[in-house]
């Protein structure tokens, strides 16, 4: 999986938003992710405690690198890449 999304509310402080149903266990695994059901959604997600700077920071040691950066609303969302390229 190149691409990843990760989001928090806009305090920065967690929790942080690492990925879907469909992510990949063994990141989420790495990144200590707990897979949740919010009542009334239909779709799980995975989320940290941490704050987003510190997932970005393990993400990185992973080869991930920030594509782009929004706000939308009181959400922040990063979109990251991994250049698969050269496996």
């Amino acid at each position: 999986m190149p691409y990843i999304l990760i989001s928090t509310q806009i305090r920065l402080t967690g929790p942080t938003t690492v990925g879907d149903e469909y992510s990949d266990p063994a990141l989420m695994n790495f990144l200590e992710a707990r897979k949740t059901t919010m009542l009334g959604n239909n779709f799980s997600e995975y989320n940290v405690e941490e704050p987003p700077r510190l997932v970005l920071d393990k993400l990185e040691k992973l080869g991930y690198r920030v594509v782009t950066m929004t706000g939308v609303g009181q959400t922040l969302v990063w979109c990251l890449h991994k250049d698969t390229t050269g496996l």
